[in-house]
């Protein structure tokens, strides 16, 4: 058995009905669901995670990137 990796847009009706047909017929073993985050989300979880810098202005900004 193989596996296959599908990376769709589940909002494209085409797509969500064949793939709904192909595992209708039985030829599919596991399917699962993995929503991605958003990009809201990931912003969130990066200040959760204390990933965010501050600087005064540019200077410093450009200063702390290229440390």
């Amino acid at each position: 058995m193989r596996t296959i990796t599908i990376s769709y847009d589940a909002r494209n009706r085409s797509i969500t009905t064949l793939l709904d047909a192909i595992m209708s017929l039985g030829a599919v073993s596991h399917a699962f669901n993995t929503p991605r985050k958003t990009r809201i989300d990931r912003s969130l979880s990066d200040i959760q995670k204390g990933r965010v810098y501050t600087a005064e202005n540019a200077k410093s900004l450009i200063h702390q990137c290229l440390k």
